[in-house]
């Protein structure tokens, strides 16, 4: 029987070892579950700052774009402004040059006509005949007996 004891002994020791085991293994996949547990919380955390971060780069370039489209506009709208100033100025410059055409066309007139007059035989009609024109006349414009009236002159002009 002491044998019989001595094996119940024994098996009440492993019995006792293998529950020790199990608590062990229990103890140890607890272990790994608290630390797979924490490391999911860690790269949780560091995802989430990632997120923050990439969300924060997003907000500074909006931020970024927004000052860059604000000042091409202000500088589409100052060379709009520019534009129309020059087309401004342009305009007036084309209708002086018309107007400066015109006289030119206008004085070529009168001197193709006084040029005229005078190839024929240097005579030239007046208001108060025809009178002889000499080379003077051409080159000094007072010689001319369209400059030469008297300028009359009232006294009411000088009561203003």
């Amino acid at each position: 029987m002491a044998s019989s004891s001595g094996n119940s002994n024994s098996s009440g020791s492993t019995l006792l070892q293998n529950s020790g085991s199990e608590e062990d293994l229990q103890h140890l996949m607890d272990q790994r579950k608290r630390k797979r547990m924490e490391s999911n919380r860690e790269s949780a955390r560091r995802s989430r700052m990632r997120k923050q971060k990439h969300l924060d780069d997003l907000v500074s370039q909006v931020t970024q774009l927004r000052k860059d489209n604000n000042q091409i506009l202000t500088s589409i709208n100052f060379t709009t402004q520019h534009y129309l100033n020059i087309e401004a100025e342009n305009s007036v410059l084309r209708a002086q040059m018309m107007e400066l055409s015109q006289r030119l066309e206008s004085l070529s007139e009168i001197l193709d006509y006084l040029n005229s007059t005078t190839t024929n035989g240097g005579l030239y009609e007046t208001h108060q005949g025809f009178e002889t024109s000499s080379a003077d006349s051409f080159t000094n414009p007072f010689n001319l007996p369209y400059l030469n009236q008297p300028i009359m002159a009232s006294a009411d002009i000088f009561q203003y």
